[in-house]
C-alpha cells in the first residue's frame, strides 16, 4: 500500500459531468475525467485492507458483493498512486478483457463492497479503471497481439455481446480459430444496440472489435444461426460451439389495450434509435420518436433510465416512469449491511436530466398499470393506473395489493415496457436440442458451461438470465476455459 493514510487524508472526488440541460441536446457521453494528480489521490484512498472484499465476487442475500470477475483492484490502485500506469494496465487486463466497457456501464459492486465505505465513502474504482484503460489507448499501449501459434481447432461463438466477445477473445488467445456470428448488422450485442450512445459511445465498442479482428477473430454480421446459417452446418464446420445469445425475450404486460399502437418493448425502442443514430444521425426517420409526446416508461431499472434519457433527447412533451416496488431508502437498512451491494435510492442520469428540464423526478413508486385506452385509430392515448401497497400473504410473502380510490388516468401517446427479460429465444436452442432450466435458459452448470449436446457450450445471459455486463465477461472467460480444455485436454486460460 503506497499511502497508508490516504483514505483519511483525501475525500472521495468524482469528475464533473456535463450539465443535464446541455447534454440532452446531443448523444455524446457526459462524463469527464479527473487530472492525473487527482486520480493518484483517489487511488491512494485504497486501503489495501487485509481482506479486500472489493474483488471477492461473493453472492450474499441473492446479490453480488464485490467484483464477480475478481479484478485485482488494490493492486492497480496502488500502481496508479505510484504513477506506474503500464503496470496498472497489466493488473487491470489480467482479469477483465474489456475495462473500457465496464467502467462506463457497470454499477460497480466493487465500490459497494469497498472497506473504506465502512467509515467514509468508497474508493472511486470505476473511474480509476476508466483512466487506466483510456490512458493506455491514448499512449498506444493497446495494440493487436495475435497468438504466436494456432491449434487448428475452429470454434463458433453465437452472439457478440460481452460474454461472446470475452469468450472469443480468450479462445483466440489460446490459438483457436474463432468465428463470431451476430444477427444484427453490427458487432456488440447489447453493448452496441441495447445501451444508448450517451452511456456508451459506439466508437468505444468498435475500437475493441477492430482490435480483436486484427488479432485474428472472424466476425460475421447479419447472420442468424438457425435461420440464415443452419445448426447442422455449424455442427459440421466447427470443433466446438459456444452459445452466447443473451436473454432477449422481454417481459410483457398483459393488460387490456396492450395491442394498441404506441406501446413498445424498451429494447426495441432503444435499438432502433441507436441504429438510426449510427446510420444517419436520426435523419432517416427509422426510429420510434418520442418528440412532442407524453411518454410513460414502465419499469425502474437501468433500461428504464435509458428510455427516459432517450425520450428526453427526442424532446418529448412529458415523461413519467412507473415502478411497482417501493422507493428504496436513502441509506443502507439493517437488512442490507456492508459488504452487500447497497440497495439505496439513487438518482441516475435520466432522472437527473428530467428533473432539470421539468422540475421533478419522473419516477412514481408503488403504482401499477391497469389498462390502456386508445383513440379511434387504435393509437394509445392514456394509461389507467392504481397505487399498491405491499402486504404479506398467508405464506409470509410480500405481494402487491391495490389501494381503493387511488386510480388515476395519465395521458400517453408512447409507452415503453422496461420490465426485464424472461429468458432466451427458442429457435436456436430448440434446433440444437439444448436442455432448458426451469427459467427457460440454456441448461449448463456454472463453472462447467457444457450443455447436454457434446461440444456445445453456453454462457452469459443465455445461461444465467438477465444480468450485468461484468457477469457476462466473467462467464465468457469461464466458458472459454472449459471449451479450450474440451478441445485440447487441458487449458492455461485464467
Amino acid at each position: 500500500m503506497g499511502k497508508p493514510t490516504g483514505f483519511m487524508e483525501y475525500q472521495r472526488e468524482l469528475p464533473s459531468e456535463r450539465r443535464p440541460v446541455e447534454r440532452v441536446h446531443d448523444w455524446n457521453e457526459f462524463h469527464n475525467q479527473l487530472p492525473e494528480e487527482e486520480l493518484k489521490k483517489q487511488a491512494a484512498r485504497c486501503m489495501d485492507c487485509g481482506t479486500p472484499f472489493c474483488h471477492t465476487g461473493m453472492m450474499i442475500n441473492g446479490m453480488i458483493s464485490g467484483c464477480p470477475n475478481h479484478n485485482l483492484i488494490p493492486e492497480f490502485n496502488d500502481m496508479v498512486y505510484r504513477g506506474l500506469w503500464k503496470e496498472a494496465l497489466a493488473r487491470l487486463m489480467k482479469m477483465n478483457n474489456f475495462p473500457e466497457f465496464t467502467c462506463r456501464v457497470c454499477p460497480a459492486p466493487c465500490e459497494g463492497a469497498c472497506t473504506a465505505g465502512l467509515a467514509a465513502a468508497p474508493v472511486t474504482t470505476r473511474n480509476i479503471e476508466c483512466a487506466i484503460i483510456e490512458k493506455a489507448y491514448d499512449e498506444g499501449w493497446i495494440v493487436p497481439r495475435p497468438p504466436v501459434r494456432r491449434t487448428g481447432k475452429k470454434v463458433a461463438v453465437v452472439g457478440s455481446g460481452p460474454s461472446g466477445l470475452a469468450c472469443a477473445d480468450q479462445l483466440n488467445k489460446a490459438g483457436h480459430w474463432v468465428t463470431v456470428f451476430e444477427r444484427a448488422d453490427r458487432i456488440g450485442g447489447l453493448l452496441m444496440y441495447g445501451i444508448p450512445n450517451m452511456k456508451l459511445e459506439k466508437w468505444v465498442v468498435q475500437r475493441r472489435v477492430d482490435l480483436m479482428a486484427a488479432e485474428g477473430v472472424d466476425f460475421i454480421t447479419s447472420t442468424e444461426v438457425g435461420k440464415d446459417y443452419s445448426t447442422d452446418k455449424m455442427l459440421n464446420d466447427f470443433d466446438a460451439i459456444v452459445l452466447c445469445g443473451g436473454a432477449t425475450k422481454p417481459r410483457d404486460l398483459p393488460v387490456k389495450g396492450r395491442n394498441l399502437t404506441g406501446i413498445y418493448f424498451a429494447v426495441n425502442f432503444l435499438s432502433v434509435n441507436t441504429k438510426s443514430l449510427l446510420d444517419s444521425n436520426l435523419t432517416d426517420g427509422k426510429f420510434i420518436s418520442a418528440k412532442d409526446k407524453d411518454v410513460i416508461v414502465i419499469g425502474g431499472g437501468d433500461t428504464g433510465t435509458d428510455c427516459v434519457g432517450t425520450a428526453l433527447r427526442h424532446k418529448c412533451r412529458s415523461i413519467n416512469q412507473f415502478e411497482i416496488m417501493p422507493r428504496l431508502p436513502l441509506e443502507r437498512g439493517s437488512t442490507n449491511p456492508w459488504p452487500q451491494f447497497p440497495r439505496i435510492h439513487k438518482i441516475d442520469y435520466g432522472q437527473e436530466e428530467a428533473t432539470a428540464l421539468y422540475g421533478d423526478d419522473p419516477r412514481h413508486y408503488c403504482i401499477t398499470a391497469k389498462r390502456f385506452i386508445g383513440d379511434e385509430n387504435g393509437q394509445v392515448k392514456e394509461l389507467h393506473t392504481v397505487n399498491v401497497e405491499w402486504v404479506k400473504d398467508d405464506r409470509g410473502r410480500f405481494t402487491p395489493r391495490e389501494i381503493p380510490g387511488t386510480e388515476k388516468v395519465w395521458p400517453a401517446q408512447l409507452v415503453l415496457l422496461a420490465m426485464g427479460f424472461v429468458g432466451s429465444e427458442d429457435i436456436l436452442l430448440d434446433q440444437l436440442g439444448v436442455d432448458r432450466d426451469d427459467r427457460s435458459n440454456a441448461k449448463a452448470g456454472y463453472g462447467q458451461y457444457a450443455t447436454n449436446i457434446k461440444g456445445v457450450f453456453t454462457a452469459g445471459d443465455m445461461r444465467r438470465g438477465q444480468s450485468l455486463v461484468i457477469w457476462a465477461i466473467n462467464e465468457g472467460r469461464g466458458v472459454a476455459r472449459e471449451c479450450d480444455s474440451y478441445l485440447m485436454g487441458s487449458t492455461k486460460l485464467s
